[in-house]
């Protein structure tokens, strides 16, 4: 019982002091009295505080009026006290200002601090700049707050930059690429030079002439190293339609996110990474960009490669800033960025000592010539090449960002040979107008409650038609979250057949990999084994990788009993055209359609397609 009073005591203590307080905060200090906040660093605000005081408060000339004019006199003094809050309100924007600007004086100090090596005087000069901003109010104003976040993303960024770069203590000068040698290096050296890569040098170094007279003058003028102009060969092999497997295209090989980033459009007509100038303007403001962050080209080369963020992780697990460059991070890299960096400068090696590796007779291409004249008409190049008499190979290596070679309907600097463009200029009324192809399918995500009859009625096509793009055999069950595709307008779509597969008449031959067996290899080639050991001399079902082996009858890579579609050929078409709107592989496509090259498509011709 008395402990139970003990610990009541000091409960009840507490709800009495916390009434107490919550009385005080209600209760105003005087009922008549023109109270106004006072704001810390306010010079006038001892004098407001003491007009507030109801103990020295003297009378107030709303007093000592008669009463008919208390009323006047009230709205008299309001309406004063009204302008005096305008007149304040307006007073901080002016002061703000001036705050802002000495802010921003201290970022631009930083970064002079920054470039010059002194980090510690640069992070000063960014924590005095966020003092200020601190320091600032805003009043809800909405410019002002804009202009408050800027200024502090700014700052973020910067000291961010800063703490990167203390990580990475980098020697000598910033905008050199250092020559080293070591084992990687040399074993990318041999493998470029003597090994299995030598003819993949070889003619990436060939097709780098068409290119880096541009690239030069471009990095100089950015205040890059001119070395940089050689990355694309270990991008792309100099190839301005190079794919990768993570969807990484051009020379610069940008992915399509980080392309955006930088400028790079992507839309139904062009896509910007295909095109070697921008593509190349895109590339020396990422580089430039990055080397802010990391100061080391070596380890900016790595960051282009993954990407910074991973770099930056790597730099931040490290309990030491005793990374000294790049090789000190080689070890925790990816394997393939980590080969990137030595890749890249075993091709400067190289290229800085041809007579040395042997390839100083190798001659480069000539470098693309053309004059650019501004197109607005959707036109086909190929009707273009017609009109000013070349071929439409050459304005294709001209223009690689036309992605149909179909010019866009707005004002298109369009690029033709040397003398040519007054020539498309007079002709051009006579060229016709193209329509790039229209996909053969939309796609639709299937949502609650929605059933067969209400997607075809959205978007204007039959249940049935669905049903058979889809190898639905019901109308009446369908799963939310499911994608369906729905067949456009003049799209005709017919059951699957079977595929039973499409012999060659020639024997072939299989390279033997790990995991094979001669019966696996038999059921892919639709032959047995028996026939193979005979065709091969084998006298047991041994094999050893690497092994080539003989197939008598070899069916198509894909199994039989799988199910196709039939596409009917509309005017227009290409094999190119329809492999590409059922996303298959073209040299596929005409492998199950026993097509070759030089073989043409007719309107209602019936083809296989996935």
């Amino acid at each position: 019982m008395i402990k139970l009073r003990i610990l009541f005591l000091p409960v009840f203590l507490l709800f009495l002091l916390c009434g107490c307080i919550q009385t005080l905060h209600n209760t105003p200090l005087s009922q008549d009295a023109d109270f106004l906040p006072a704001r810390t660093g306010d010079a006038d605000s001892n004098e407001r505080i003491e007009k507030v005081n109801p103990k020295e408060q003297k009378p107030s000339q709303v007093d000592n009026l008669p009463a008919e004019n208390t009323i006047e006199a009230q709205t008299s003094i309001h309406n004063k006290k009204d302008t005096n809050k305008t007149a304040e309100n307006s007073l901080p924007e002016k002061k703000i200002q001036p705050m802002f600007d000495e802010a921003l004086d201290f970022c631009e100090a930083s970064q002079d601090f920054w470039q010059k090596g002194e980090l510690e005087n640069a992070l000063e000069a960014l924590d005095h700049a966020y003092s200020l901003i601190l320091k600032i109010d805003t009043d809800d104003t909405a410019e002002l707050i804009q202009q408050k976040e800027d200024l502090r993303y700014l700052i973020s960024k910067r000291i961010l930059e800063i703490y990167a770069s203390r990580n990475i203590v980098v020697n000598g000068n910033h905008n050199a690429i250092p020559m080293v040698m070591n084992k990687h290096i040399q074993n990318e050296i041999d493998r470029f030079t003597k090994k299995g890569e030598k003819k993949f040098f070889i003619e990436a170094y060939k097709r780098s002439g068409k290119y880096r007279p541009q690239i030069v003058p471009a990095l100089k003028k950015a205040g890059l190293p001119v070395e940089l102009s050689w990355l694309p060969l270990i991008e792309s092999g100099f190839k301005v339609n190079a794919l990768s497997r993570a969807r990484a295209l051009g020379l610069w090989q940008f992915i399509p996110s980080t392309g955006y980033k930088f400028g790079l459009k992507r839309n139904k007509y062009i896509d910007g990474r295909l095109d070697p100038v921008k593509s190349t303007k895109a590339a020396i403001e990422y580089l430039s960009e990055l080397h802010h962050i990391f100061g080391d080209w070596t380890t900016v080369l790595a960051a282009y490669n993954c990407g910074e963020g991973r770099v930056l992780r790597v730099i931040r697990t490290q309990n030491i800033n005793y990374l000294d460059n790049f090789w000190d991070l080689y070890e925790r890299l990816p394997s393939e960025t980590a080969r990137y960096v030595p890749r890249f400068m075993a091709t400067l090696h190289i290229v800085k000592n041809l007579e040395r590796y042997g390839l100083d007779s190798v001659p480069v291409d000539k470098p693309l010539e053309y004059e650019i004249i501004t197109v607005s008409k959707q036109v086909h190049l190929r009707n273009v090449a017609k009109t000013i008499g070349v071929t439409e190979q050459t304005l294709i290596k001209l223009n690689p960002e036309l992605r149909y070679r179909i010019l866009p309907q707005d004002n298109y600097p369009l690029r033709v040979p040397p003398d040519k463009g007054q020539i498309l200029l007079a002709k051009l009324d006579e060229i016709p107008v193209s329509h790039p192809p229209q996909r053969a399918y939309v796609y639709h995500r299937v949502r609650p409650g929605e059933s067969l009859s209400t997607i075809s009625r959205r978007y204007r096509c039959s249940v049935r038609s669905i049903m058979r793009a889809n190898n639905l055999r019901s109308s009446s069950f369908i799963v939310a979250g499911k994608k369906l595709k729905i067949p456009r307008k003049s799209t005709i779509v017919y059951r699957s057949k079977k595929y039973t597969g499409i012999e060659h008449r020639h024997a072939s031959s299989h390279v033997v990999k790990s995991g094979d067996s001669l019966w696996i290899i038999a059921k892919r080639y639709g032959t047995t084994t028996k026939k193979i050991q005979e065709l091969n001399n084998l006298s047991t079902t041994n094999l050893h990788i690497g092994q080539v082996l003989k197939i008598r009858k070899r069916k198509d890579d894909k199994p039989a009993g799988e199910y196709l579609k039939t596409y009917l050929v509309k005017p227009g078409d290409s094999p190119f055209q329809i492999a590409q709107f059922h996303k298959m592989p073209l040299e596929r496509f005409m492998r199950i359609n026993r097509l070759t090259p030089r073989n043409k498509i007719y309107p209602g011709q019936r083809l296989y397609v996935e």
